[in-house]
């Protein structure tokens, strides 16, 4: 068992998946321990360190991972990946680590380095780098003061680091790097780049503290690799940036000693180098270093199950965490929206480096003084008149609305959502919006994983009979449809946004079941009533009298996915049962247009000429259900994986319970959100 003496290594998330068991020592003064944990040799592990000396006990070193995270260490994000050593620590270059163990060892199987350049190939066209906040579009230098000049990037790093000071740097080191970068490039341009925590207002940096001649300063935060890219040779004296310009494939040359150093692929010259050269004492590739740092070094674990995974897992929670926060960046404006939503939508938009407004209303005459970078944020089809004065004044316009695998209860029960969708152009249910969804599925080109991803979603949720809303109990169809072909007719709410604008023929649940009875005098007609109109909640119930002579049976509290299961046809206006039939492999019948008709799936009664192109299943499910919704989950920090949600879902609906509320359920479901609201943390 470990010991930790630091409170901030003890609430660490995952601490345990990371490491095993611990304890933390000065709390408890548990002496059952086999081992120290602290935080590589900073000072504050000095108190680690001394207890382990004195005792005999074997000090191991935790720091933070290669690839980090989405946000800054400094403003309390957590960390998707860690390093362990029981050596020393990767950037102590006075001692052997692990890390050099691993490097100089080399026992990389093929599967092992056809990994690494798999990882390496996603590294460099994502540009992943240790911290991923900034956007990899944010830095474009402007156009070479003489035509063939080279483009020199000199990193600083943070004054007192320890990467610095255990990797042969110094104020007098960096000197002597920008000094050497402008004597060495005569006819080239120098640039340098200061740390991202010196430009958070965190702390300061070498450079940053000296009076720079003969070069320019990057002082816009940007992605590490980005920047990268638009220079020739990278000047560094440990930064983690020379290695990401190793594996863009630049030219390094090191000041200091930092871990990739002295394996032949950098230009070393600190004053220790050709010793540290003969410690190592072998030649290796960037893939094996890659390999030994990122494969076999490090330590990844899911933000959401805390279960040891790998960088491919990591990459996909940064790719989609980022792609997400580079969307919503600007001061967002959400007008219109009671205190409820205003709770629910913010865990949606809310991303670093973004502003949020709630506003009751906008008057039209205020809509210039919002800035620049101003956009409204709507839900639903809500305020149309503010939304054409927005566009007409040039402001980008943001709709909301529930996703497809919302939650475990109604939204009308208030139930919190774990899925929107947030569409820049439209929304998904006003078929002549031109939504981002009809957009993704007239254009995306597909690839043959997410085609996979998507097959394994879908058995997962027949397995798992999730729904949209997830609610209901067992259901068996009736004895008597024995013998008769079973149609299932899903009622919905007659106010609702999607017939308004995606069933111009057919508007009213007794008007479907009538057409579908007109057209099946001999079928047997499932009617089930949406569950927020049974619970009291919404418009659209269906006369008793009409119910005995469209209906042959009638379903109340019955799962939707039995009721589905139990059929072989779903006639429906545009509800999404339509698209849970689907997945099922039922026929459906729309007499709408739903986000999931036109595309060669469904029998159209309305034709939409717009969707021009058919899709198969595994299509429609990787952009309804993988692509377009934003997923979060409670109490994590970040945004999900739809898998993750299922996975979620599965565990709380096991209890399975009737549709309804009790005001005070309500209400404590409310408080509960608030709670949730308060304890809400960034991604």
């Amino acid at each position: 068992m470990f010991g930790v003496f630091s409170r901030g290594v003890a609430r660490i998330p995952r601490l345990t998946s990371f490491v095993g068991e611990w304890t933390f020592v000065r709390a408890t003064g548990n002496k059952k321990i086999s081992k120290v944990l602290g935080w590589g040799y900073k000072d504050t592990s000095i108190i680690a360190r001394k207890y382990a000396k004195e005792r005999g006990l074997p000090y191991v070193s935790l720091e933070d991972g290669f690839i980090r995270s989405v946000g800054l260490g400094v403003h309390g994000v957590p960390p998707l990946s860690l390093v362990i050593d029981d050596l020393g620590i990767y950037y102590d270059a006075t001692r052997p680590s692990r890390l050099e163990r691993i490097i100089s060892e080399g026992a990389y199987s093929d599967e092992i380095l056809e990994a690494a350049d798999r990882a390496i190939d996603l590294v460099c066209a994502h540009r992943i780098s240790k911290y991923n906040h900034a956007n990899t579009v944010g830095f474009s230098p402007p156009t070479k003061s003489r035509s063939g000049a080279r483009r020199i990037l000199v990193v600083d790093q943070t004054f007192g680091d320890a990467a610095v000071t255990f990797g042969g740097g110094g104020e007098a080191v960096f000197e002597n790097m920008l000094n050497a970068a402008v004597l060495e490039n005569p006819e080239g341009e120098i640039w340098v780049k200061l740390h991202p925590d010196v430009m958070a207002g965190k702390k300061k940096g070498y450079l940053s503290s000296m009076r720079i001649q003969n070069a320019r300063v990057i002082e816009n935060d940007c992605c590490p690799l980005t920047l990268i890219s638009h220079f020739d040779k990278v000047y560094v004296v440990s930064s983690q940036m020379g290695f990401d310009a190793l594996l863009m494939g630049k030219s390094v040359t090191c000041f200091g000693n930092p871990w990739y150093s002295g394996w032949g692929q950098t230009d070393d010259r600190h004053k220790d180098a050709d010793a540290i050269r003969v410690r190592r004492g072998v030649r290796r590739t960037v893939s094996e270093l890659f390999a030994a740092a990122y494969l076999v070094y490090a330590r990844y674990v899911n933000p959401v199950s805390g279960k040891v995974t790998d960088i491919f897992d990591t990459i996909s929670w940064i790719l989609r965490n980022r792609q997400i926060s580079e969307a919503s960046q600007g001061s967002l404006y959400c007008v219109g929206m009671s205190f409820w939503k205003r709770s629910i939508v913010k865990p949606f938009l809310s991303v670093p480096g973004n502003r949020l407004y709630f506003a009751k209303a906008l008057k039209e005459s205020s809509l210039n003084r919002l800035g620049e970078d101003a956009r409204i944020v709507l839900w639903g089809r809500q305020n149309s008149s503010l939304a054409v004065s927005a566009r007409n004044a040039g402001i980008p316009i943001t709709r909301l609305e529930d996703g497809f695998i919302r939650s475990s209860g109604l939204g009308s029960d208030l139930y919190a959502p774990l899925s929107v969708c947030v569409d820049d152009n439209g929304i998904y249910y006003d078929p002549e919006s031109g939504s981002d969804l009809e957009r993704l599925l007239n254009s995306h080109e597909f690839e043959d994983e997410q085609l996979t991803r998507a097959r394994s979603l879908i058995a997962r949720l027949l397995e798992l009979k999730i729904s949209k809303y997830n609610v209901g109990v067992s259901f068996e169809v009736s004895p008597d449809a024995k013998g008769r072909r079973i149609l299932l007719v899903p009622g919905q709410v007659e106010d609702d946004e999607s017939i308004r604008t995606g069933s111009p023929i057919v508007f009213r649940n007794r008007d479907l079941l009538s057409m579908v009875r007109k057209n099946n005098p001999d079928a047997w007609i499932i009617y089930k009533p949406h569950p927020d109109v049974v619970a009291g909640n919404r418009e659209g119930r269906v006369a008793d009298r009409d119910l005995l002579s469209l209906a042959n049976e009638v379903v109340l509290y019955g799962s939707i996915s039995d009721c589905i299961a139990a059929v072989e046809e779903v006639h429906t206006m545009t509800s999404q049962s339509g698209f849970e039939a689907l997945l099922m492999g039922k026929a459906v019948h729309c007499y709408g247009a739903p986000f999931y008709a036109g595309w060669g799936l469904t029998v159209d009664h309305v034709y939409i000429p717009h969707r021009c192109r058919d899709l198969s299943i595994q299509e429609l499910v990787y952009i309804a259900l993988c692509r377009f919704p934003r997923y979060r989950l409670p109490a994590i920090a970040g945004f999900c994986a739809v898998e993750d949600v299922v996975d979620y879902l599965a565990t709380v609906k096991k209890s399975e319970r009737r549709i309804g509320s009790h005001w005070l359920g309500r209400r404590l479901r409310k408080l509960r959100q608030i709670i949730d609201q308060l304890a809400f943390v960034r991604p």
